[in-house]
């Protein structure tokens, strides 16, 4: 029988199971502290999460995502939750690339030391390219944070075309050149400049669940935080900026005086729960294709389409996933088409005959993936504590300094648990 401990004092009550919030609630467990979380659906994760699907008879993620090895938040968040001796199923993989227009493939290579040596050798470094084309990145570092990417750099040429653009795309899920250069500095300045061993990708080749979300609620259960699932917040009530209870519609939960509450979830919601904060409301769409499909011989785990419809291809053991970043213009695409569109691209990619028909397939579209990284919209990102004294704000659309990643997210979820603790 487990003895589940017994905490002294209030509650925090944590609204949302994506990343942030199981962040959140994680940092307030390891402070000591009782924590109540919420989660509307019947599983936690978010936009971050595996599941089940019949179309191809595999177990999928809803979206790629990657970290990396500089990322500090998701890494301390995976020793907590996975514990001493138990690494996370992280697998090194490579700054591969593909054009389909002409064939030809490459790799970027930085080395693992704070001097950038790499840029100097030409087979460490994108064909075409020189070692002065990479000063691109110092140039977003040192630029004003809100002018777009577009007056910083000239975004043209091979080190753009091959390298940054697909890179930054990715990341900042905005076309690059009219999106914040701040956001994208800070990006460089927290992986690419701090050398090659903060900036090597990290995929969950296994799931994300077994990784990020389902450890995560085992530890939680372990340490005593009770998780309440099916819950939908429908409204904050609120006396003098002080929230005194939370409105679930069948039943409402009372915020004692010495209680705390952080609020994880997306930005539309949180728009229709707090009216009148500022924040992000400009956001853009992803796509995934994913093929079932066993992995072909000598694919790269992940390798980066340029002058496809495809931007990013995946590689799992039974199934491929392709990413499309900023695609709104296809939300309203004939889901057929756009697959055997991008399969023909794999295809090539992979090395398969043209005849090889194509395999079952499911697209997924998320129309709000992330906030727009537009210069006006990283300006309405609000911080931990704007939305009253005992009320912290967690998600990747907060003011994190950062694009709309996993880093981000359990950032925020960190920020607004030491907030509301500080608050205290």
């Amino acid at each position: 029988m487990t003895t589940r401990p017994v905490f002294p004092g209030p509650t925090v009550h944590v609204v949302g199971a994506g990343l942030a919030g199981l962040a959140a609630a994680v940092r307030l467990t390891q402070a000591g502290h009782r924590v109540r979380l919420y989660e509307a659906a019947a599983q936690a994760g978010g936009r971050c999460r595996s599941y089940d699907e019949p179309a191809l008879g595999v177990r999928i993620d809803n979206g790629s995502h990657l970290v990396v090895s500089g990322n500090h938040a998701a890494m301390s968040f995976l020793r907590a939750t996975h514990g001493p001796g138990r690494e996370p199923a992280l697998e090194k993989v490579d700054y591969r690339f593909w054009d389909g227009a002409t064939g030809r493939r490459w790799q970027v290579r930085p080395n693992e030391g704070k001097l950038p040596w790499w840029a100097l050798v030409p087979s460490r470094r994108v064909p075409g390219t020189k070692a002065t084309d990479y000063l691109a990145g110092l140039k977003l570092m040192r630029a004003d944070p809100l002018a777009p990417i577009g007056e910083v750099l000239a975004c043209s040429g091979p080190a753009w075309d091959n390298f940054f653009r697909p890179v930054l795309l990715a990341a900042l899920n905005t076309e690059p050149e009219q999106s914040a250069a701040g956001l994208a500095g800070a990006i460089i300045r927290e992986t690419l400049a701090q050398g090659g061993a903060a900036y090597q990708p990290l995929l969950a080749s296994g799931g994300l669940s077994p990784v990020f979300i389902d450890p995560a609620l085992e530890w939680l259960a372990r340490s005593g935080a009770e998780i309440v699932w099916r819950r939908r917040l429908r409204g904050l009530i609120r006396v003098d900026q002080t929230v005194t209870a939370l409105d679930f519609g069948t039943e409402t939960i009372d915020v004692g005086a010495d209680d705390r509450v952080v609020l994880a979830v997306p930005a539309w919601v949180a728009a229709d729960l707090l009216p009148g904060l500022t924040m992000p409301t400009e956001h853009r769409s992803i796509l995934n294709v994913h093929f079932r499909l066993d992995r072909p011989r000598d694919m790269p785990r992940m390798t980066g389409m340029i002058n496809t419809l495809g931007e990013w291809a995946f590689a799992y053991d039974d199934h491929l996933s392709v990413t499309v970043s900023g695609a709104d213009r296809l939300m309203e695409s004939d889901r057929e088409e756009t697959a055997r569109a991008i399969w023909g691209e794999i295809a090539a990619l992979a090395g398969l005959t043209p005849a090889t028909p194509l395999p079952p397939w499911q697209v997924v579209k998320e129309k709000r993936a992330t906030f727009a990284a537009l210069p006006e919209q990283a300006k309405r990102r609000p911080n931990a504590t704007a939305a009253g004294k005992n009320l912290g704000l967690a998600g990747d659309w907060t003011a994190t300094g950062l694009p709309s990643t996993i880093e981000g997210a359990i950032r925020s979820g960190f920020t607004a648990a030491d907030a509301v603790l500080t608050a205290r």
